[in-house]
């Protein structure tokens, strides 16, 4: 007979794959010991508080709030068009004749808003104070009725 051919990396492996069985069996056994089968419907019932807050005690029914679904909203709040200034006053960034389209900066929400040459009622240039009114496009907001301020 010869040598073991039992390398150092065996036997490390072998030690790994037993203790990896030995957990198994020991969480199987907690499991066992910590099992949940014999508890009554009460025990496993979750509630909620009139706060949203998750309890183990039924709510009490004289802090019940009656919500209307009208009231509930889903997304982001809606914002009235109408009630927004038509006419504004900024000053144009950019603006390339050649392409004919450009940018005003608004001077009350200090945003940029697209503008198209069509939309001109004076020729315009960068640096340019000016009076327009906004329309929603496709992609944002567009100035529209574009003129020169006085």
């Amino acid at each position: 007979m010869g040598r073991s051919r039992e390398t150092m990396g065996k036997k490390e492996k072998e030690k790994k794959k037993a203790k990896k069985k030995q957990d198994k069996e020991e969480r199987k056994e907690d499991r066992k010991s910590n099992n949940s089968k014999g508890k009554s419907l009460d025990d496993m019932m979750a509630y909620i508080d009139e706060h949203g807050n998750i309890t183990s005690k039924p709510p009490d029914p004289t802090r019940k709030i009656e919500i209307n679904l009208e009231d509930i909203q889903l997304g982001a709040a809606k914002i009235d068009e109408s009630a927004q200034e038509t006419i504004r006053k900024g000053v144009v960034t950019f603006f390339n004749e050649a392409k004919g389209y450009g940018f005003i900066n608004d001077l009350r929400s200090q945003e940029s808003i697209f503008v198209h040459i069509n939309q001109l009622t004076e020729p315009i240039k960068e640096r340019d104070k000016v009076v327009f009114e906004i329309e929603r496009g496709p992609k944002g907001y567009n100035a529209v009725r574009v003129k020169k301020a006085v």
